[in-house]
């Protein structure tokens, strides 16, 4: 018996973002979509897991499906961890962000960070079902790889021997700190929306 693939909502309106979890997802039977373009949830918690569920919670309500949601940041140990949740926040354009994270920075030698994400899954209710946590390890760069990217251009993945804005597809499924949440909330998601029955 073939059964419909369930309807999985990304609570993200950022199209690359979508496509990144959608990737990572892949392997999973089901059809994924990004939540309307008219909804902006205001991410007001105090940590990343309060954010996620915010926008997971919101827009599972409205769309009637099961959502997936992540907050994310950049933890630098030599600035107490900071900019981490305020990471989207902590300037005003890509480049602002990158010349104020190094001009914190300069002369420190004490490159050492982390990206940290905490990914949910809520059922068509908002009723939180998974929460897993994914961290890529590695180190700031004193200028960026690149022009014209943010916190990633700067973030050296030594796995990787690349920035973390320079990952593919599979590396960032791999050693991602998205694709490791993302992998952690899979077996989850997989039986709770029974897709071994899936054929």
């Amino acid at each position: 018996m073939i059964l419909a693939k369930p309807l999985l909502t990304i609570a993200s309106g950022n199209p690359r973002k979508v496509a990144e979890i959608e990737a990572m997802l892949g392997p999973l039977p089901i059809d994924v979509q990004r939540q309307p373009q008219d909804l902006d949830v205001e991410e007001t918690g105090s940590t990343y897991l309060d954010n996620a569920l915010l926008k997971a919670r919101a827009v599972a309500k409205r769309v009637g499906n099961w959502t997936i949601a992540d907050d994310s940041g950049l933890e630098v140990d030599a600035l107490d961890g900071a900019p981490g949740l305020y990471s989207a926040r902590f300037a005003a354009s890509n480049q602002e962000k990158i010349k104020k994270i190094l001009a914190a920075l300069e002369n420190n030698p004490y490159r050492s960070a982390r990206f940290r994400s905490v990914m949910v899954l809520c059922n068509s209710k908002g009723k939180l079902l998974k929460a897993a946590e994914g961290i890529c390890w590695g180190e700031l760069l004193r200028s960026p790889a690149y022009e014209g990217g943010e916190f990633e251009s700067l973030f050296w993945v030594r796995e990787a021997n690349c920035t973390y804005g320079e990952l593919n597809n599979q590396q960032l499924s791999r050693l991602g700190s998205r694709g490791k949440a993302a992998r952690a909330l899979a077996p989850c998601l997989r039986e709770q929306l029974g897709l071994d029955q899936i054929v």
